[in-house]
């Protein structure tokens, strides 16, 4: 596709800016450090989209943005490739995450118990317009437990297949130097396991929740129930040269383990993981990893088509660039059209010519 670069208008260009700018008035640290108070759940998604978890920054992108959530991701991604790697952590033990909440939509009493956690799933959805006429919301305050749940809990998946009821497939052994990353190497396809899951990590939620929506709505061969659902917090735990292994502090991290109802003989499992909490999107992050080994060809849980199409900048830019200048091919069409009428002209004029007189 080829379109003219504009040229000149560099003023009009800087006034666009400052206009839009205009709107979002002064940013400062303080106003900053309000969003990121008051929107946590988005600043998550955020961090989760651009792959960086750093939720100063990403409070700052979306304060800088004006809530544009492609804008602040592009942002984010942006600055994340002028940082050095400095070290790469160890792998994260799903048994030693510290977790706030941990249910099940498959076993009522599953080993640990159901930790509800911070959710609005049991409320009523109900609007508090008095907010804007003065008055105050103040959150109560959470009762003490008198036996607190343990801070680390067992894998569920570990305890089904000690049952037999989930295969215990092969597990490769990879250097954790020699795992493929992402944010570094193209995705090709077929994708190996670890491109799919970093890719959906990092994929658009509301696109992964539209293509999970489709396959859960019977476009898929595997509908999902929730196996294990987990919000937590993960250390970060980073080798010393020296060989001490030590914390270099913690993450929010959700996953889920969905289970399709469709098994026979085993369960089989899907699984999806990003940064902060976002649960809609492991939800539907997982049915769409749960049924990717049955694609078909153009399904929307073919492995290639979803997760070409929930990459954020990269669907959002295509998008978006439509609306610069795309002269040249738009009159190269109408120069097109205008030749075809005139051939249709002119063989209609020789049409009426050969006509014989009566």
């Amino acid at each position: 596709m080829a379109y003219v670069a504009a040229r000149g208008g560099e003023r009009a260009i800087e006034q666009s800016q400052r206009l839009y700018r205009e709107r979002l008035g002064t940013i400062d640290a303080a106003r900053v450090d309000e969003i990121g108070r008051a929107l946590p759940w988005l600043v998550d998604r955020i961090m989760g989209e651009a792959s960086l978890y750093a939720p100063e920054l990403a409070a700052l992108a979306l304060t800088q943005s004006g809530g544009d959530l492609y804008e602040a991701v592009l942002l984010l991604r942006a600055w994340r490739t002028t940082q050095p790697r400095l070290a790469v952590a160890e792998p994260l033990i799903q048994d030693k995450l510290f977790i706030h909440r941990r249910i099940s939509a498959a076993f009522k009493d599953i080993p640990g118990g159901q930790i509800l956690g911070p959710t609005l799933d049991y409320s009523h959805r109900i609007l508090r317009t008095d907010i804007l006429e003065g008055a105050a919301f103040d959150p109560e305050p959470v009762e003490r437990s008198a036996e607190p749940a343990p801070p680390h809990q067992p894998s569920l998946a570990s305890w089904q297949k000690a049952q037999g009821l989930v295969v215990d497939f092969a597990r490769e052994d990879i250097p954790k130097d020699d795992i493929p990353d992402l944010t570094r190497e193209p995705l090709l396809f077929p994708a190996s396991r670890a491109h799919r899951l970093q890719s959906l990590a990092r994929a658009d939620t509301g696109g992964v929740m539209a293509l999970g929506y489709a396959v859960m709505r019977g476009y898929g061969p595997a509908h999902p129930t929730v196996n294990e659902l987990r919000l937590g917090e993960a250390d970060v735990e980073i080798a010393h040269p020296r060989g001490t292994v030590f914390s270099a502090g913690r993450v929010r991290v959700s996953q889920a383990e969905v289970a399709s109802k469709a098994a026979i003989e085993n369960i089989d499992l899907g699984f999806c993981a990003t940064l902060g909490w976002n649960e809609v999107k492991i939800i539907a992050g997982g049915t769409l990893d749960l049924n990717a080994q049955h694609a078909t060809k153009g399904s929307p849980f073919e492995e290639e088509f979803f997760l070409s199409h929930t990459e954020p900048v990269e669907g959002s830019g295509f998008c978006l660039h439509f609306k610069l200048p795309h002269y040249v091919t738009f009159q190269s069409m109408l120069d097109a059209m205008r030749d075809a009428r005139r051939k249709q002209a002119a063989k209609a004029s020789k049409a009426v010519v050969k006509e014989p007189a009566e």
